[in-house]
């Protein structure tokens, strides 16, 4: 069976050690270190963990996470390395279920802001393994958008979704429409035919969690 998620984060964990704590992302406001606290948090602190996704939980989530991210950086990036497997998002019975995008993600959100940056190739069953999730993903998070969508991934799929209105379609490989529908539209590699303004709205509309 693929381990992507694990290829993934052996990736991500590499490339962190390599480029230190101070490197930047794409993600506003973090560097590295801030990176690794958070996956640190997300896997070894259920109590904090829910912060995440509940707004009133994310001020102690961001307390537990900074105190974290105080930690020796080295240990941080062995922690990031090395998942426990208790944890509910680790274990070996949810890992590649949950992990390969989320590590797929964060190991782009290194790598893009690495000047000179360009796509990795990606394996077709990595891309595969993306698509499935990305096609739900697109029809949650874009059902609303003012346009009949169409998102395409050559070779994989299309997915319709959207409220109506004209015709928009957003085509890309599923490594590049994973990271335009998690919210790093400015780094994804896509193609948008339609009006210029709602592709546009498109771009910067709000898509990450």
């Amino acid at each position: 069976m693929p381990r992507y998620a694990r290829a993934e984060r052996q990736s991500l964990a590499d490339l962190l050690l390599a480029l230190g704590p101070d490197a930047p992302t794409i993600n506003e406001g973090w560097a590295t270190r801030d990176l690794a606290a958070h996956l640190v948090l997300r896997e070894r602190r259920p109590d904090a963990a829910g912060g995440l996704l509940l707004p009133p939980l994310r001020a102690y989530a961001e307390r537990v996470r900074l105190q974290i991210a105080a930690r020796p950086y080295p240990e941080l990036v062995t922690q990031v390395r090395r998942p426990p497997v208790w944890s509910p998002v680790s274990n070996p019975l949810t890992d590649e279920l949950v992990n390969t995008v989320e590590f797929f993600i964060h190991h782009e959100d290194v790598r893009r802001a690495v000047p000179g940056w360009q796509p990795r190739e990606l394996s077709s069953g990595l891309e595969a393994t993306l698509w499935k999730r990305a096609a739900p993903l697109a029809r949650m998070r874009l059902r609303r958008f003012p346009a009949d969508l169409y998102v395409q991934a050559p070779g994989y799929g299309e997915i319709s979704t959207g409220r109506g209105g004209e015709p928009l379609r957003l085509v890309g490989a599923p490594g590049e429409l994973t990271l335009f529908l998690s919210g790093r539209q400015r780094v994804a590699r896509v193609q948008l035919d339609g009006p210029a303004s709602s592709a546009q709205q498109l771009r910067n509309a709000s898509l990450g969690m």
